[in-house]
């Protein structure tokens, strides 16, 4: 077994020096190819690594860091053809939703143990094994997708950003939208349309609706006033919301801009 290939990213001289004790005591093969204080300078380095022989696996990545945070640095990641697996490593457990949704591999909390992080690499192994099934499936490098994580009372669920139709308010309760299934959030859809950015389009006050998903716009009854108004056909469920009169003209432009 090739040994899996693990950079560190910590403004912390201390931490680093645990997490490589904790690597030279594992069972699970590996070798540090990088060591960086700060994350600037490590973004620059596994860029110009990227696809060579020192490439990461594995990022094992701090949070709060001067400068650029490790957030962003996740991030800024997915530019490289092939990014590496990214292990959140921190003292800040409140981070782990946000975490999940740039498609870490797993969020530790220092101290950290080491059947803890000898677990987070197996991931990181399976999901550098399971990348380059899909890239040879494809004939090219591959990462994941965005996902968006669903936080519900006893459990976390990623969901692919592409699945997602659009989010709806009714009766202050919003819901997400798949093909197949509706699912409950406990956020607003001002919340929601900060983590969602651009590929979502804010159609009236109570829905956000997938850019991909926008088939049609067209005039029909307004089920509020009883008059006529715009409406959104979404696919493929076939369902027509409905879009205010001060957003026709963002969905019609979304619209064409998606269909060039």
């Amino acid at each position: 077994m090739e040994p899996l290939r693990v950079a560190l990213v910590d403004d912390e001289p201390l931490a680093r020096m645990r997490l490589k004790a904790l690597l030279n005591g594992m069972t699970l093969p590996n070798r540090v190819v990088g060591e960086y204080g700060e994350p600037v300078t490590a973004l620059m380095a596994l860029k110009e690594r990227d696809l060579g022989v020192d490439a990461a696996d594995v990022l094992l990545l701090d949070i709060q860091m001067p400068g650029l945070d490790g957030m962003v640095l996740a991030a800024r990641l997915r530019d490289m053809v092939r990014p590496p697996a990214v292990v959140f490593v921190t003292a800040h457990p409140e981070h782990a939703l946000r975490a999940f949704e740039l498609a870490a591999v797993d969020y530790l909390t220092k101290p950290v143990r080491v059947e803890r992080l000898e677990a987070a690499l197996g991931k990181a192994r399976d999901w550098c094994a399971a990348r380059g099934m899909r890239a040879a499936g494809r004939g090219e490098a591959a990462a994941d997708g965005e996902v968006f994580v669903v936080r519900t009372r006893d459990r976390l669920e990623r969901i692919p950003l592409s699945d997602i139709l659009y989010f709806k308010a009714e009766q202050k309760v919003v819901s997400l939208r798949t093909p197949d299934r509706s699912l409950t959030l406990d956020e607003s859809l001002t919340e929601l349309e900060q983590r969602v950015g651009e590929r979502f389009v804010r159609v009236h006050r109570n829905a956000l609706v997938a850019r991909q998903a926008m088939r049609a716009l067209e005039r029909r009854p307004d089920e509020e006033d009883g008059g006529e108004g715009w409406a959104v056909l979404v696919a493929p469920t076939q369902e027509w919301l409905q879009v205010s009169r001060r957003q026709v003209g963002a969905v019609r432009e979304a619209m064409a801009v998606t269909a060039a």
